[in-house]
């Protein structure tokens, strides 16, 4: 990909498309690392409750400075605010919310996306990791599975025609979201529903393994600085 955007302005304008897909009413999960960073560009217009695995429900933004409170963290153990009427439980109480299919939406990062919509977003082969985490728990309790990730890795795609890595879960992811556009996934394979401001269709099916499905009408993909484009 020749063409590249500010880090910041790239990890927003993907937070802030997968802002747009939440509604009055629901509860959403928010994965660690770039999903958070969603919690900051949900309309305020709009009521839900994010929550968080290790045992929250009713997250506001990230906290900075002397809003910072120690014993309120997600589950990447970043400083986090609350909103009235939130509440904390165990990690029992918060599992028994994901498996029994009561969060509507899933957030989460991936390593991986495939053309079936296989997610692999839990290890690399020979390298030390925790373990899974609630992932494998999300993918299959939400009702809506979207996966935020920016579109290569070292130049080299992420959106594949079959993982190459462990699963974390087969079948399962419904929307991919990235700097380069918004992805579905088709009983017919990926489809490319909206398409960045910068970037060509050509430009983005070279940074894509996957066989891309493109609609009559490829829709703009809204960014932050603006709004209005459809």
């Amino acid at each position: 990909m020749d063409k590249q955007l500010d880090k910041n302005v790239l990890r927003r304008r993907i937070a802030w498309r997968i802002a747009r897909e939440m509604k009055d009413g629901h509860i959403v999960n928010l994965g660690i690392g770039l999903p958070t960073l969603v919690a900051n560009e949900v309309d305020k217009e709009i009521e839900l409750l994010l929550q968080a695995e290790n045992g929250l429900l009713g997250i506001d933004s990230l906290a900075e400075g002397e809003h910072i409170d120690p014993d309120l963290v997600n589950a990447g153990g970043q400083y986090i605010t609350a909103v009235t009427g939130s509440c904390c439980f165990n990690s029992a109480d918060s599992f028994a919310i994901i498996r029994g299919g009561h969060v509507d939406i899933t957030v989460l990062g991936a390593l991986q996306v495939d053309e079936k919509g296989n997610l692999a977003n839990w290890i690399i082969p020979g390298k030390m990791v925790p373990g899974m985490g609630g992932a494998m728990d999300l993918v299959v309790g939400a009702k809506k599975v979207i996966i935020a990730m920016e579109h290569t890795a070292k130049g080299k795609p992420k959106l594949l025609r079959d993982c190459t890595l462990p699963l974390t879960a087969v079948a399962q992811v419904d929307m991919i979201v990235t700097e380069m556009g918004v992805f579905t996934i088709t009983p017919k394979g990926m489809e490319i529903t909206e398409i960045a401001p910068e970037f060509t269709l050509e430009e983005v099916q070279a940074a894509t393994e996957a066989t891309l499905i493109v609609p009559e009408t490829l829709k703009v993909m809204q960014t932050p600085d603006a709004p209005a484009a459809a």
